[in-house]
């Protein structure tokens, strides 16, 4: 029996980098899988091939993360197409890092609407869902930054932080319900975006970490995979770090 066997799930953001880890990883265990993509059809199809071999369905939804009415959408049509949710995975994010003093009202703005608001609103238009079946599990990606802050990353660190303190309070209103909401902290993961950084760069980051290595989506993704899971039916409320040890 898989670990996700009759459930269905959405993950927003998921056409690469850890989103697409977390698909792959629903779709082994037996999850339906229902996905975001805010730019390219062509990758979307693609990924629904790629997870459609594990004997599931899959659909992608273009939706923009921020846009409440847009993310009510979403939810209606997951429900309507798959005839359930039982585990929604916030992945949507952003960056647009510089100081303080270069940031403009507009990269303050993005970010925020992108990261954080957009846990609002998917989680805002999935309760009525959850609530009516007495039972989900949200699963919102922060970041070991929201936690310790970053030099040049105000924007997403307080976007981040922000997700830590809704996902708190969602626990608390909806565990009653049988509703859990948990947080992934995931911390320096090697993904195409790193991938673009200098080497030498990337190796001191490897070599501050107690592990000495830089994550794996995968990593992330084994942590959702439990979260989601009835592994963890008595977890909510709680942001587990997946970091290597970097904030130890």
């Amino acid at each position: 029996m898989k670990l996700l066997s009759g459930k269905t799930a959405l993950v927003t953001g998921a056409s690469r980098g850890i989103g697409h880890a977390i698909a792959q990883k629903f779709a082994e265990q037996g999850a339906n899988v229902a996905f975001t993509y805010l730019s390219s059809a062509e990758k979307a199809e693609a990924l629904e091939k790629e997870l459609a071999q594990h004997g599931i369905t899959a659909k992608g939804y273009r939706s923009d993360a921020s846009d409440f009415a847009a993310a009510e959408q979403l939810i209606s049509s997951v429900v309507a197409d798959f005839g359930s949710l039982d585990v929604l995975v916030n992945n949507a994010g952003i960056t647009q890092d510089t100081l303080l003093m270069r940031m403009n009202e507009e990269m303050w703005d993005k970010v925020i609407d992108v990261n954080l608001k957009s846990v609002y609103n998917t989680v805002k238009s999935a309760l009525r869902t959850f609530l009516k079946q007495k039972s989900g599990s949200i699963i919102n990606l922060t970041s070991v930054v929201g936690i310790k802050g970053n030099a040049g990353q105000a924007n997403y660190a307080a976007s981040k932080a922000g997700i830590i303190g809704f996902t708190k309070s969602v626990a608390l209103e909806l565990g009653s319900r049988n509703i859990r909401s948990n947080a992934i902290a995931p911390g320096f993961i090697e993904t195409e975006m790193t991938d673009k950084l200098d080497e030498k760069t990337v190796q001191s980051w490897r070599d501050a970490i107690p592990l000495k290595r830089g994550g794996q989506p995968e990593d992330v993704a084994d942590c959702a995979l439990f979260l989601a899971s009835d592994l963890s039916t008595y977890i909510t409320g709680q942001v587990l770090q997946v970091d290597g040890g970097m904030l130890t």
